[in-house]
């Protein structure tokens, strides 16, 4: 597709679902909403890795799925449906088609920006055009990178990302940090340079902490680039790790390990207190998407959460 066009296309086309309705779910999900003081919607994504096209339809593995085009139009009608809705990301936005050989990065973060996202946080492919190559991109990106365990002091880096973000999405208090995986191994040093790695179970309890207590956030949100699981290591750090060493966090989004999960994972943080878990393939495949059910304290009474396919029964 001529990218002009695509970039018409994505940014203001008449956006349409064909998936028909699921009744039932329908009807319970308007009883969830009635039934609770406040609501909100958590749409993610991670690994995208520049594949800003659908692939093929003779591609064997997942023909004719994904697109930004069709994201972007899926986004659009929960907005439409769900006006409290952040829209966040787990990193490695970059590398993996030419686009990212010819833009470096620039394009995916224009389209990214112009869809809505809230937030995201850096994978290691993040690093693939070293530091100078991200802050050449990093203002085309119209939403904040979130890095809490990356230690950017000496480098050109400084300044460019947070260490969290606070969302106030009508009433409810949202509160996000990131962690990445170790550079080292990963990544060339001359890519990434003086950046120092911090321990992410340390900074993860060190943010939540800050901003459940602190703060008084009514949820808070990790955004993580380390993994889901390691089936070869069983004591490399992970999002399962991370969960049961720490506290405070009602939701990790993860990416890295490319895991697609059918549905979010619970597990026990260190206090006997569930922690859900999701991280939804690559390459956009899927979208994921859970909803927070509030009291009138604006403690989650309920979650309901569905990881949407992208394929194309989404009109663009």
């Amino acid at each position: 597709m001529d990218r002009k066009l695509f970039l018409k296309t994505i940014g203001g086309g008449t956006l349409a679902m064909t998936l028909a309705p699921n009744l039932l779910l329908a009807e319970n999900l308007n009883i969830l909403k009635k039934s609770s003081e406040y609501y909100l919607t958590i749409l993610h994504t991670n690994d995208q890795h520049s594949r800003i096209e659908p692939f093929d339809a003779t591609y064997t593995r997942n023909p004719n799925q994904g697109g930004f085009a069709r994201r972007s139009a899926l986004i659009q009608k929960f907005r439409k449906e769900q006006p409290n809705l952040l829209l966040l990301d787990s990193g490695d936005t970059f590398q993996g088609t030419p686009y990212f050989n010819f833009f470096g990065g620039e394009l995916e973060f224009k389209l990214m920006s112009m869809m809505g996202y809230d937030a995201s946080t850096m994978g290691n492919h993040d690093f693939d055009n070293g530091l100078q190559g991200f802050k050449k991109v990093r203002d085309v990106a119209k939403f904040p990178f979130l890095c809490s365990n990356y230690d950017f002091k000496n480098t050109i880096l400084h300044g460019e990302t947070e260490p969290f973000k606070i969302f106030n999405k009508d009433g409810i208090k949202v509160g996000i940090f990131g962690v990445g995986i170790k550079l080292e191994g990963l990544v060339g040093k001359k890519d990434y340079g003086e950046t120092k790695y911090l321990d992410p179970v340390e900074i993860a309890q060190q943010y939540s902490d800050f901003l459940r207590n602190e703060k008084k956030c009514d949820l808070v949100i990790c955004l993580s680039h380390i993994g889901y699981d390691y089936k070869d290591d069983s004591t490399k750090i992970c999002d399962k790790i991370l969960a049961a060493k720490t506290d405070g966090i009602d939701l990790i989004l993860g990416g890295h390990t490319h895991t697609f999960l059918p549905e979010p994972q619970t597990f026990v943080n260190r206090k006997g207190k569930n922690v859900l878990v999701n991280q939804v393939g690559w390459a956009g495949l899927l979208l994921g998407k859970i909803d927070f059910y509030f009291d009138k304290n604006k403690k989650v009474k309920n979650i309901s959460w569905h990881n949407q396919v992208i394929d194309d029964t989404i009109l663009v």
